[in-house]
């Protein structure tokens, strides 16, 4: 029976509810409404934090419903208790079906209270877990005193009999019509054995060009019974070209039709259905495969597609178990109609692989030129039965379906393509990461511990699968060893493994294991804000004895914080920032479209069997959906004309897309690494909303030998909001990370820690996918060697900042000329517009907003345009790099060089390190001088500086502060001619202020 999905809400408590019965305190009651159905909790009465603990049960209909309804909320006050005369509202809460979770997901979350009447004060919040279950429906109870009737015999029921007592054949002129379905067994590629012949290979003999036998395919008989819908259509496979009418063109004519705006987002397919409007459509001759029978074999036979100079072997067919004579194969087979050597010819032959020299059962032939052409959203084109000709098989009938679509064809997917590899690795296909958990084990304290080993410090090391983790030493008062300190680790769904937990004792010689501890995972609690979680004392268990002995006890806290970002990208490209925690997700305010259409001009990346080639294919990332074309055969100009879609939760993320060579076709290779070709990032807030950005883009990629162009990619990208307007310029006062990052930040080091496990965990599990995405492609896309030192990274970043600062160095070198008075008629009106400032200083912001919208508005009209930014290789330095710095990048980590190269690279590296060791020591002077103002550091200085403060306020409280601020701006703009060459004495008594640097050894 079909499970029945329930909405399971568990009514914790509330917080700080408002009073409504008069005498300060109220008795609240929860009423629950979904999908129009109500269930209420009891009263708690006077009590303005009260505690339910209650489950309510709702039923949800259908697998979908729960995605698309609200859940209302109210809490009340019982008017049963205290002076008033209806059930006041303390509040009420609505939420939306896209925060419900499956069971084992959920968490204990609170919502504040929200007001139902416009003047009604309310306060507070309520605890919740909110969850759907799938629970199996019970069996219906059979009808008593009914006796069913034996089954009549069928039509299907003679026709199996007359299969195992088989008469003899009927003539081809009264075809026999059989009522069965193709059974819709998913078919895999990998089954498929591809089998290129060269044009020499002789073909069956054909019949003399003077031959009367001519092609009629039987009309469409009317249905003899109503259970009998099949046509038996004749065809000849053996026929001279002489018989196949031409039209002279190499291929189908380009389809027409509307495209659709409308895309789907579904993320477990393998090629989504989309209105394939980015790219340019590709078309295909598809054959369909279904069946066969009355063939006179009792093997597996095959199925042979000849068209175009490609020549595909279907896998062995198999029996059908209920009807011997019945052979299966369902299998589709896609043949590109783009070359310019298409042929008007499609064979497809059955034949008998166990006998001899693979006997002929015969076959079917097509003119191309006259299949159907089908495109979505048209419904797929029905298979029929085709009288098999020539061959041992004199009345053999074949069940197939053929058509000219597209790309955006359903059957696309899990075809056999013949631009593609026959082998499973070839296939495109959409991945989801896995979704990940910071697990937070928080060590407390011990006890119980062997009182001869409390001098000796104690130290515990935690393991979750690869990962290991210390505490520090612990500290002993009282005969309790305590820690109170953090571990952190990643956790990946689903989540089945334990976490071992060793208390080890510092000896002088080796660590000794006292106890061990393993914890399932699946009891841990999951939370979503900063709420401590209850704490819960585990006793350790003695290592060495096979029995469990009690070796002491441990208190621990521990819990998933589902209110974080696990991040596994550099936090520079990071494409998605949710957190893990479903509950806590926004609606998305738009989406993103790719469309990968091809590369040119791609260099040989490998040499097979003494041939150069490539055989690439693409990876594109976007959040935790990962898609990868399918793998090109053999070209150097590849053409995918592939589209995808992706949800936009944040506008200000990260689309990345890179191009690989795939060694992974070859089963004896594919344990070498594909190879980079290149990739190309895109910040979707660069894109205009609803427009299509179609260009190409150099696939860069920086080597030990430098830089190198590996060719170029064609992708069309279009970002379309689905948010209102005003949702979405909201988004920009939000922050980007959830609310844990700020209120229980982590240390930078220790994020780049987690990152790199967060990447290990990922790549390790979309290797174990089919087709699998290889872990040097996961690491590529993911930056995972973003952080290693990189002498031409600092560079890079040195002249970054010094164009940031150029700016600002320009404003300042145009006030110093200004002060020269070197242009005499600017520092006038600079004059001018500093009385005017400072006799109305309310025009200053004004002003300064009106200069920087001025700013603006001017360099609108230098915008960037097309193409979107790409990696810029000048700012990169990647162009005038040196071979010894990129063979210091791309050196591993412990060093492989020799001592005398690694000790000049130290060297080398130590005297950059002063200089960035003095540039730090020069900001910390200035610092502390500022300091040393008011600090008394130096007597005298701090005195002068205390007095001249107390001047200065005599001063402006006698004289009004517009004539100083004047004044000091004349001052400061006065002619040279008025000014002393040495520094003013402002800046030298600054400079004699004192600083911590002469107290550095």
């Amino acid at each position: 029976m079909a499970p029945i999905r329930k909405l399971i809400v568990e009514i914790q408590d509330a917080r700080n509810l408002a009073p409504r019965d008069g005498h300060g305190t109220s008795s609240p009651y929860v009423v629950v409404d979904f999908y129009g159905q109500r269930r209420k909790t009891r009263t708690v009465p006077r009590q303005l934090n009260p505690l339910w603990s209650e489950t309510l049960s709702f039923n949800v209909g259908t697998a979908s419903d729960v995605f698309g309804d609200t859940l209302e909320l109210d809490v009340l006050h019982d008017k049963s208790f205290g002076s008033t005369r209806r059930n006041n509202s303390l509040g009420r809460l609505v939420l939306s079906s896209t925060q419900f979770v499956r069971k084992g997901e959920e968490a204990l979350i609170y919502y504040k209270l929200q007001r139902k009447y416009m003047l009604r004060v309310v306060q507070g919040e309520i605890g919740l877990k909110i969850y759907y279950v799938d629970e199996e429906s019970p069996p219906p109870e059979p009808p008593l005193n009914v006796t069913s009737p034996p089954p009549p015999k069928t039509e299907e029921a003679k026709v199996d009999e007359s299969v195992t007592n088989p008469p003899p054949p009927p003539p081809p002129a009264e075809p026999e019509n059989i009522t069965e379905q193709p059974p819709a067994e998913p078919v895999t590629e990998g089954d498929v054995a591809v089998e290129k012949e060269k044009d020499e290979k002789p073909k069956p003999e054909a019949p003399n060009e003077g031959s009367s036998d001519q092609v009629h395919a039987i009309p469409e008989l009317p249905p003899v019974q109503p259970d009998v819908n099949f046509d038996v259509m004749a065809a000849s496979v053996l026929r001279s070209n002489s018989e196949i009418r031409y039209s002279g063109i190499n291929g189908p004519q380009p389809i027409r039709r509307v495209g659709s705006t409308a895309s789907f987002t579904s993320e477990a397919s393998s090629i989504e259905r989309t209105s394939f409007d980015l790219v340019e459509k590709m078309h295909y001759l598809f054959v369909h495969v279904a069946k066969a029978r009355y063939l006179p074999t009792n093997m597996n036979p095959i199925v042979k597609i000849t068209v175009s100079n490609h020549h595909v072997t279907s896998r062995p067919a198999r029996k059908n178990i209920n009807t011997t004579s019945l052979f299966e194969w369902n299998q589709s087979f896609a043949f590109s109609r783009e070359a310019p050597d298409s042929s008007s010819i499609l064979e497809v032959s059955v034949w008998d692989p166990q006998s001899v020299n693979q006997s002929l059962l015969g076959g079917v032939c097509f003119d191309v030129n006259e299949i159907p052409v089908r495109d979505p959203p048209d419904s797929p084109l029905a298979p029929q039965w085709y009288r098999l000709e020539d061959g041992g098989a004199q009345y053999g009938d074949l069940m197939l379906a053929t058509w000219v679509g597209t790309q955006a064809d359903e059957s696309f997917a899990d075809a056999w393509k013949s631009d593609t590899f026959g082998n499973v690795n070839s296939k495109a296909k959409v991945y989801q990461s896995p979704k990940l958990w910071y697990l937070r084990a928080t060590l407390l304290e011990a006890q119980d511990l062997n009182l001869n080993l409390l001098e000796a410090p104690f130290q515990v090391k935690a393991q979750l699968g690869f990962q290991v983790l210390k505490s520090k030493v612990a500290v002993t008062r009282n005969d309790i060893v305590s820690w109170n300190e953090d571990l952190i680790f990643v956790a990946a769904e689903p989540i089945s493994e334990n976490l071992v937990i060793t208390l080890e004792n510092r000896q002088p010689k080796a660590s000794v294991t006292i106890g061990v501890l393993r914890i399932p995972l699946t009891a841990i609690e999951r939370r979503v804000d900063d709420r401590n979680v209850s704490s819960r004392w585990f006793t350790f268990d003695d290592p060495r004895e096979e029995r469990s002995s009690y070796k002491g006890r441990v208190h621990l806290r521990l819990c998933f914080d589902g209110g974080y970002h696990v991040m596994d990208e550099a936090a520079h490209v990071t494409s998605d920032y949710r957190p893990t925690a479903r509950q806590l997700w926004k609606q998305p305010v738009g989406t993103v479209e790719l469309g990968i259409i091809g590369c040119k001009n791609l260099i040989p990346m490998k040499t097979v069997n003494g041939k150069s080639s490539t055989d690439p294919y693409c990876v594109a990332k976007y959040g935790s959906k990962w898609v990868r074309t399918r793998t090109v055969s053999d070209n150097l100009e590849p053409k995918w004309n592939e589209q995808y879609t992706w949800k936009v939760f944040d506008p200000s993320t990260v689309l990345t897309i890179g191009v690989f060579d795939s060694w992974g076709v070859f089963e004896e290779d594919c344990t070498k690494p594909d190879f980079r070709i290149g990739k190309v990032r895109i910040r979707i807030s660069t894109l205009n909303t609803g427009r299509v950005y179609r260009n190409t883009y150099p696939l860069l990629v920086l080597t030990h030998a430098g830089l190198k162009k590996m060719g170029e990619i064609e992708i069309a990208i279009r970002f379309v909001r689905t948010a209102q307007r005003l949702d979405f310029i909201h988004v920009y006062s939000q922050p980007m990370l959830p609310l844990m990052h700020h209120i229980k930040p982590l240390g930078i080091v220790h994020q780049e820690l987690l990152r790199n496990t967060a990447v290990k965990m990922v790549a390790g599990h979309l290797s174990r996918s089919e087709p699998p995405l290889r872990k040097e492609v996961v690491y590529y896309m993911l930056d995972a060697d973003s952080q290693n030192f990189s002498m031409r990274k600092v560079r890079a970043n040195w002249y970054r900042i010094i164009n940031v600062v150029a700016g600002v160095i320009d404003i300042v070198r145009w006030i110093d000329d200004t002060r020269g008075w070197k242009n005499p008629t600017a520092t006038i009106l600079v004059h001018a517009l500093l009385v005017m400032l400072v006799w109305f200083p309310d025009l200053i912001i004004p002003t300064l907003s009106f200069y920087v919208f001025a700013i603006g508005a001017w360099n609108y009209r230098f915008r960037l345009r097309d193409p979107l930014p790409h990696f810029d290789p000048k700012l990169s330095l990647a162009e005038l790099v040196e071979n010894e710095e990129l063979d210091e990048e791309f050196d591993t980590l412990p060093s492989t060089r020799s001592p005398d190269l690694v000790r000049l690279r130290y060297d080398k590296l130590r005297t950059l390190g002063a200089r960035v060791q003095t540039v730090l020591g020069d900001f910390a002077t200035q610092g502390e001088r500022m300091q040393a103002l008011v600090t008394w550091r130096d007597p005298r200085a701090t005195g002068i500086f205390v007095l001249f403060c107390l001047f200065v306020a005599f001063i402006l409280y006698l004289v009004p502060s517009k004539m100083m601020a004047m004044a000091s701006g004349f001052y400061y703009l006065r002619h040279p001619i008025f000014r002393d060459r040495m520094p003013s004495p402002g800046l030298n008594f600054f400079r004699r202020l004192p600083s911590l640097s002469d107290r550095i050894m």
